[in-house]
């Protein structure tokens, strides 16, 4: 019987930490791509509030299968926090609170994961989420999330976005449309075209909104 070397020793051991890596990869892909079909080629209302209900659910399984993973975390973060969007009113705060609560989880596990989106999601809710008392929306806590998520990913196209809509937010419109324009310029992501088509649209739309505001 021959004796194994050093270095396939090396790969027995090895396997079963890059089989689990690609697992997780391949999970969090789907997630991303399911949520890109729902959020922007679905057009019913309807349809897409109990397509993401149901793949929030799902994300809830992958976060409970990787629970020292941030990754998992963020995009069950962003899935409620879009979920929370369609729904609307005080039945939508609910979900942006448990979205708030993954979002600061993932972030005490690595705050870097998936380029800072936690921090570009947290920010996000911050300044979308109305303030005390009904909720805990913070203009403060905006900026500083969406300028940390800068600072890790600054040539992001979603990054650039949701600043430039914080901006917005805050009748900075000069200020947005130039966020919106090195949004755009961010390159390609090659295994998300329709999320990426998405977001040009969305930024496309708020660049003419912020024009409009400015010829006023």
């Amino acid at each position: 019987m021959k004796t194994l070397t050093l270095a396939a020793l090396g790969a027995l051991m090895l396997a079963p930490s890059a089989f689990a890596e690609n697992t997780v990869q391949d999970e969090i892909s789907s997630l991303q791509h399911d949520w890109a079909i729902i959020n922007y080629q679905t057009p019913d209302p309807s349809v897409q509030l109990e397509k993401m209900d149901a793949l929030a659910r799902q994300a809830d399984q992958v976060s409970a299968r990787w629970p020292d993973r941030a990754e998992p975390l963020v995009w069950s973060a962003i899935i409620k926090s879009t979920e929370a969007g369609i729904k609307g009113g005080m039945g939508a705060l609910g979900l942006a609170k448990q979205a708030k609560r993954e979002l600061q989880q993932a972030i005490a596990i690595d705050g870097t994961a998936l380029n800072g989106s936690a921090y570009t999601s947290l920010g996000s809710l911050y300044y979308q989420v109305p303030g005390r008392p009904i909720g805990f929306g913070s203009k403060k806590k905006a900026l500083a999330n969406l300028q940390k998520a800068l600072a890790i990913n600054p040539d992001g196209i979603d990054a650039n976005y949701f600043y430039g809509d914080y901006l917005m937010h805050r009748k900075k419109y000069k200020e947005a449309i130039t966020a919106f324009e090195h949004a755009l310029a961010a390159p390609a992501r090659p295994n998300r075209p329709v999320a990426d088509a998405g977001r040009i649209s969305d930024i496309n739309t708020a660049m003419k909104e912020a024009m409009s505001k400015l010829e006023r």
